[in-house]
């Protein structure tokens, strides 16, 4: 209901009620994208259309099944970073063979995750011989962990019993100056201490598989805590500023009685011998578990450090929030800041069943930790909503709602972040003016659209203009639309449907096909949920990233909107191409690393 008016009736507070849920039966209707009419726009003078950006499935394609002997072994070329792929063994195709290369001696690490059935995998030297096997019994995840010399490898994977996907993840990393670093994928990795390095640098890089109850884990069970110094990271000090190469961030550390030191991020889990301490959040939601985009982003690792500042106002540009008969938004959504009365989603240019911006706003928002429902990303920062999609009388258009926005953030010494899940339509002068104005103080996070073409949406395009603007892609996690494996990671394409826009100017890509809240034009409310259903699009891979940003941004007040976009960049989990590339930009958003860089420059390193 709304609360009291604030500010000669301009603004006002509007909350959700916690009567019980109705929760609706998501079911295999997808979102289509619904296209805003045009409309004047009398700030810019120009004619603008949007719409939101979701979209709708069929099937990815499937990569050459690797050979079952070392002359057909599917060759991986050499390894100079992290790289996953998905794959099947069983009755019918007992052995998958990889050869790789390594062009100098380097930490190498491998994870087999996504097991349904029984299979192993082994480590053989360039002549076919073993070096090491893993062999876990029933569906627990295979993992190797060690240091190779410079020369050639082959991986058999295999199976023992049953059929089962696989997901082979692998890391290989020179080891410079003694230094050991050994970089994680976005599904759960183990990562073991060696002797005969001084130090040794572990990046864990989010964790799919968090929710199975598979962690990110650094095994130390050879050695008793009593012997090591723990250096534990925290929001005001601890840990141990260092630069792996792309930007100081904060590490955790461990110093063992032999003067070794160990420094770690990203990790779920440190294993001693005597005992077991643990380095993620865990609310008592109960569709957490469900999240994996928080978890492949690495956000239940941030959350040690910040769950939202009230110094970071978040705004949610989109089709305005679904209501119940009492004009109540989902009760899973927080008290919502709004303008003239502006939100109530009127269903028209979003989504003609469910409301496209209650989606949108409850990955970024949503109430967590109250034993309801799901985690939204930012626990604390309040979220200013205005409807600007669907043409209603009521509506504002781009310019507008950005002033507006700007305006109450000013005037509460607040950074802004505006989320605009939204692509399409004129160039509106109006509001580049208020991004170039604003370089310092306004972060905005759009969505690049899902045409699946080579080419960046308008207004995401601006972020190869602007410095303060970050264009959004979408990966999916270990599931597609059609419940089929995917890789974690890869550009959502399919054939015929959908696909995430790439091209010059894509800064990064989050999570899409994710558990949203659900309102409908009936007044009902549930959650978007399972593989089979989830909110898609670039709309929801964009309130991934943007709620991993007010989390920066909270972390450090003192830091700009360009320096958030450039810690992106730097700590982003590198996909596709070695380096930038115009399907991943930069790679997949990495939240635990991104807040941990932010704390560094903090403490005045950068």
């Amino acid at each position: 209901m709304l609360a009291t008016s604030r500010r000669n009736n301009e603004y006002f507070s509007v909350t959700s009620t916690h009567e019980s849920l109705e929760k609706v039966r998501s079911t295999s209707r997808v979102l289509e994208s619904g296209i805003l009419p045009e409309f004047d726009d009398p700030l810019s003078n120009s004619r603008t259309s949007y719409s939101s950006s979701v979209s709708n499935s069929v099937t990815p394609q499937v990569a050459p099944d690797p050979g079952s002997t070392l002359s057909t072994a599917y060759n991986l070329g050499t390894l100079n970073r992290p790289f996953t792929l998905t794959d099947f063994v069983g009755n019918n195709d007992v052995s998958d063979i990889y050869r790789f290369s390594l062009a100098s001696n380097s930490s190498f690490n491998l994870s087999l995750n996504g097991l349904t059935a029984d299979a192993d995998v082994e480590l053989l030297n360039g002549n076919g011989t073993r070096i090491r096997l893993s062999n876990a019994s029933g569906t627990t995840s295979e993992w190797i962990d060690g240091s190779l010399n410079a020369g050639t490898y082959y991986l058999n994977v295999f199976r023992y019993t049953g059929n089962t996907n696989y997901r082979l993840s692998l890391s290989a990393t020179p080891i410079v100056n003694g230094v050991r670093t050994v970089l994680g994928n976005l599904g759960a990795d183990t990562f073991i201490w060696q002797s005969g390095f001084n130090r040794t640098v572990i990046s864990g890089n989010g964790n799919v598989d968090f929710g199975s109850g598979a962690l990110d884990t650094l095994n130390l069970t050879n050695i008793s805590s009593t012997t090591a110094r723990l250096n534990l990271a925290n929001a005001s000090g601890g840990g141990v500023v260092y630069n792996p190469g792309n930007g100081a961030r904060v590490f955790d550390a461990i110093t063992l009685n032999n003067g070794n030191q160990i420094l770690f991020e990203g990790i779920d889990r440190i294993r001693f011998a005597d005992r077991t301490i643990n380095r993620f959040v865990r609310p008592n939601d109960p569709l957490f578990n469900q999240q994996w985009n928080l978890h492949m982003m690495g956000v239940h690792n941030a959350w040690n450090f910040t769950k939202g500042s009230t110094n970071v106002m978040i705004g949610v540009q989109d089709t305005g929030l679904g209501v119940n008969s009492n004009g109540n938004i989902h009760p899973e959504l927080r008290t919502t800041l709004i303008f003239n009365n502006n939100y109530r989603d009127e269903f028209i240019g979003g989504d003609n069943y469910t409301s496209h911006g209650t989606a949108v706003q409850g990955i970024i928002a949503a109430r967590s930790n109250n034993g309801i429902g799901m985690s939204g990303i930012n626990w604390n920062s309040p979220v200013f909503n205005i409807d600007v999609l669907g043409g209603n009388q009521a509506d504002y258009n781009l310019a507008q709602a950005t002033q507006a926005m700007i305006n109450q953030a000013n005037s509460q010494g607040q950074k802004l972040i505006v989320n605009m899940s939204l692509g399409g339509g004129g160039r509106d002068f109006a509001f580049e003016r208020l991004i170039a104005n604003n370089q310092s103080k306004a972060l905005f996070v759009i969505a690049s659209g899902n045409s699946n073409t080579n080419s960046i949406s308008y207004p995401a395009n601006l972020a190869s203009v602007y410095s303060n603007v970050i264009a959004v892609g979408a990966s999916w996690g270990t599931r597609n639309a059609n419940n089929g494996a995917t890789t974690p990671g890869d550009r959502i394409s399919y054939a015929g449907w959908w696909g995430s826009q790439y091209g010059t100017g894509l800064t990064l890509v989050g999570p899409s096909e994710v558990i949203a809240p659900y309102a409908n034009r009936n007044g009902q409310f549930g959650y978007w949920g399972g593989s089979t259903s989830g909110f898609n699009g670039t709309s929801a891979a964009t309130p991934n990233v943007a709620g991993v940003a007010s989390l920066v941004w909270s972390a450090n007040r003192n830091l700009s909107a360009t320096r958030i976009k450039q810690i992106f960049s730097q700590t982003a989990f590198d996909l596709g191409a070695r380096g930038y590339d115009t399907t991943y930009g930069h790679g997949f958003v990495n939240a635990d690393a991104a807040v941990r860089r932010a704390m560094a420059i903090g403490r005045g390193v950068a």
